[in-house]
């Protein structure tokens, strides 16, 4: 059976999360998406984790089903330690086999740092003994950095991260096989580095709001258990794992370098020219995921490699819905419109990504329709992201109309 995965996430005992964020809002909304499978997320919280024991059911298969959606208990942690004389802070997602397997690995984790203090603890552990320490717990559990572009809080940001896996895990890196790509980098970013050809690059959303669930996603065709999921990842099944579901990267919140305050942007190639200083300020920029990718790789852009996990951009239907409207993806219309078309049409998947295009003209009002088509055929304009701005995403330039509407004012 096909499945529609997103592992990374949070619930509303981590920090900047929706209060209402529980279990009953994450099932409704992997609903409207079309997803089958959520990790839990905040796995390590000791409240989250006692929820979860309550309310989530055991399936033969070893998942957890709640309100016919399947949940993998799953957790983000934050790791600080001192590596080279210099400070680390990487963030690493742990994939457990079962709850049970979660609470012994609390208990250990409980002696680096307070897991009830936020969702996403922050332990004085290296990344490389935060592996040995869950694989001692449970040699099924699986380690994946997380996000491993971000200027902060991954393996190679440029702010406090390594060149290599290697660097940050040493004698354990043998133990990673997953990397998370981040939002502000796609499968084909990292194929320019051919360090990374033998891990299996995944895409979650990393959603601090259950709206904002599977805005990157994972694509499977296999039976709905624990061991299945856990060793298609592990081993790269390429016959299994049939895509990720992306973001455009230049959307992503790191995309481009520049320096927030200042409002200044800049593409790499911008930035060595001013020694990576902020023309406007003279400071340091932030360096983004581009600049760094493009200082670690070896291989062009644009490579293309056998055995490699397709994808799929995605641009998320309400902002599609947004742009063809002319208002703010916030407002009441959008979400009326974006509600009818999930309960009439199909889940907010299926209409992105597999609906016929007769059957989006025929359901949908035209300019969505004309959005939608337009997206799949990569036809967008994104202002890209940087130092924690949001990239703009722009499907329909100022006074354009979809040719369904063209076609109507001929009569």
């Amino acid at each position: 059976m096909k499945i529609v995965a997103d592992f990374h996430l949070h619930s509303r005992y981590s920090r900047a999360t929706s209060s209402q964020l529980d279990l009953d809002l994450l099932a409704r909304w992997a609903k409207y998406k079309g997803i089958g499978l959520l990790g839990t997320g905040d796995a390590t919280h000791p409240l989250w984790l006692a929820e979860l024991k309550q309310k989530l059911k055991p399936t033969s298969g070893g998942l957890y089903e709640y309100q016919g959606i399947l949940f993998l208990p799953t957790a983000e942690v934050n790791n600080t330690f001192v590596s080279g004389g210099k400070s680390k802070r990487i963030h690493n997602l742990l994939f457990f086999p079962s709850i049970e397997a979660a609470e012994k690995v609390n208990s250990r984790l409980s002696r680096y740092g307070d897991l009830s203090s936020d969702g996403r603890p922050t332990l004085s552990l290296s990344a490389r003994d935060l592996v040995k320490l869950v694989l001692e717990v449970s040699p099924d559990i699986l380690i994946v950095p997380a996000h491993v572009w971000t200027p902060w809080f991954s393996v190679f940001g440029a702010n406090s991260g390594f060149d290599t896996v290697e660097e940050c895990f040493g004698d354990q890196a043998k133990e990673i096989f997953c990397l998370e790509t981040g939002l502000s980098s796609d499968p084909a970013m990292n194929w320019r580095l051919s360090r990374l050809d033998r891990y299996t690059l995944i895409s979650n959303s990393d959603s601090h709001s259950a709206s904002r669930l599977g805005r990157e996603a994972n694509v499977f065709e296999c039976e709905p258990s624990t061991s299945e999921i856990l060793r298609i990842l592990k081993t790269k099944d390429t016959k299994r794992f049939l895509y990720t579901v992306e973001f455009f990267p230049e959307e992503g919140k790191y995309h481009f370098d520049g320096h927030r305050n200042c409002k200044t942007r800049i593409s790499p190639e911008e930035s060595e020219k001013t020694q990576n200083r902020c023309p406007v300020c003279g400071r340091k920029v932030t360096i983004g995921v581009m600049h760094r990718v493009k200082e670690l790789a070896d291989r062009p852009e644009g490579v293309q490699l056998p055995n490699q996990i397709p994808f799929r951009n995605m641009v998320p239907l309400d902002q599609i819905i947004a742009d063809a409207r002319g208002v703010g993806v916030q407002s009441k219309a959008v979400e009326q419109e974006y509600m009818d078309l999930v309960q009439r049409v199909g889940t907010e998947f299926e209409i992105l990504l597999e609906l016929p295009e007769d059957l989006l003209i025929k359901n949908l009002q035209p300019k969505v329709a004309e959005g939608i088509l337009k997206v799949r055929r990569r036809e967008v304009k994104i202002l890209p992201g940087y130092d924690g701005e949001y990239g703009v995403v722009k499907i329909f330039q100022e006074g354009q109309q979809p040719a369904a509407e063209k076609q109507m004012t001929l009569f």
